[in-house]
């Protein structure tokens, strides 16, 4: 864990460096702070065989983001503070482990509190901007998970550059990684669910390069590469296309994973390809998405634990439809309540079932399924004292044909969220 007092003497350290240019520049000028108010609840409650009733908690959430400008001349400096504090509101030791609060292995119970801080320090050359230590990337090999109370950080060097138009590059080193119920940066592991790789398997070093193009006007392709030091390597390839049809939008999404694994696969073996194509049409306040994706090789895909795959079924509640072999597809439906003159209030309703799972026969060998149902409700206020305050409801239902007394067979979640941004300068 790095410790705050050491990280605000550095900080402290690097402003009075560019003090004397701050005063001139834009390091003062163009900087911003705010802070986020997230209150959660969650409630995962097991219908079916399982050693576990429920997974439920209530948890409050403060975020402080302060991003200063950058310095005069061809290479300016800058310096970004994240400090992230979690509140317990409610929680036991046998309702523990949603995600939303640490548990001390102890006592099984959740802390009262926990709370990190993050700095970064930012070099600016034209458009390229390098990004040194607290870091979150969102891109198709690697999305910081914002899904529980804090966000996923990573601890590393990031580069972005856009200085060609139409064209944004990214490359980065990562050492560690601080999960979303933490407080410790930790070495980086992947995603191991129902025994698929080896989740002791520690590394050192993510390394990852790419960028995407826009071709042409509503045509974006991507292309990523990215290696998890002696565990796995992917190659993504990505296109998204969006155009005028009839009285309403098209848009056609592809993506495809190839994974395998890197110098001595201490999490086991990586075989796996993983093709996925979506469509969707919006017409006025409506849009139907209809999408799949089909697994194949020895294994499942793997990704960094507790990131978010980017994937047709991203945004599921309970599972990531990724087990070896898999075959996905989905059914989504959105609306947007502008169109009755109501802004600010959407809903969405969504289907999603995964067949011909392949897993260690301890949990039912070959020929399994899942499916999951999500429902949503959300609304942002528009006008008012709590103008952007945003308030979501999610409800999951979510089955699967594994053996008895695996982590899921059958359970229903409710996720309540309430947000809100203020904008301190």
């Amino acid at each position: 864990m790095l410790d705050a007092k050491r990280v605000a003497a550095g900080a402290t350290a690097l402003l009075l460096v560019h003090g004397v240019q701050a005063q001139a520049s834009g390091f003062a000028e163009d900087s911003q702070g705010s802070l986020t108010l997230r209150n959660y609840y969650f409630d995962r409650d097991y219908k079916g065989e399982s050693n576990i009733s429920a997974r439920r908690e209530w948890a409050q959430g403060f975020i402080l983001n302060v991003k200063s400008g950058f310095t005069e001349g061809p290479v300016g400096f800058g310096l970004d503070l994240q400090g992230m504090l979690g509140v317990k509101l409610d929680s036991s030791s046998d309702r523990a482990g949603t995600g939303l609060l640490p548990v001390e292995r102890s006592s099984g119970k959740a802390p009262d509190e926990y709370s990190e801080l993050g700095l970064t320090g930012k070099l600016r050359y034209a458009q390229s901007e390098l990004h040194v230590g607290t870091v979150t990337p969102r891109l198709p090999i690697l999305i910081s998970s914002p899904s529980r109370l804090l966000w996923q950080t990573f601890r590393g060097g990031y580069l972005r550059s856009q200085d060609i138009e139409g064209l944004s590059l990214h490359a980065g080193y990562l050492d560690r990684l601080n999960q979303r119920d933490s407080t410790d940066y930790q070495k980086i592991t992947v995603a191991a669910p129902n025994g698929r790789f080896n989740g002791a398997a520690e590394s050192d070093q993510f390394l990852f390069l790419g960028g995407d193009y826009a071709v042409l006007p509503g045509l974006t392709l991507s292309y990523y590469h990215a290696r998890l030091d002696e565990i796995y390597q992917q190659n993504y390839l990505g296109a998204i296309h969006q155009f005028k049809l009839g009285p309403g939008e098209f848009k056609t999404d592809f993506r495809y994973f190839v994974s395998g694994e890197e110098g001595a696969g201490k999490a086991g073996e990586v075989d796996n390809q993983n093709v996925g194509l979506a469509f969707g049409y919006k017409l006025g306040g409506h849009r139907l998405t209809v999408g799949g994706f089909l697994l194949s090789g020895d294994t499942s895909m793997p990704y960094i634990a507790g990131s978010e795959p980017h994937l047709m079924s991203e945004a599921a509640l309970s599972s990531e439809f990724l087990n070896a072999d898999e075959h996905y597809w989905n059914v989504r439906y959105d609306y947007d309540f502008a169109a009755l003159g109501v802004p600010g209030l959407s809903a969405m309703v969504r289907f999603m079932k995964g067949t011909h799972i392949e897993l260690p026969e301890r949990l039912g060998g070959s020929g399994r399924s899942e499916s999951e149902r999500d429902l949503e409700l959300a609304y942002v206020i528009q006008s008012g004292p709590a103008k952007g305050m945003a308030l979501r409801v999610r409800n999951a239902r979510y089955q699967n044909s594994f053996a008895p007394n695996a982590s899921f067979r059958d359970d229903n979640e409710t996720r309540v969220n309430v947000e809100y941004t203020w904008k301190l300068w």
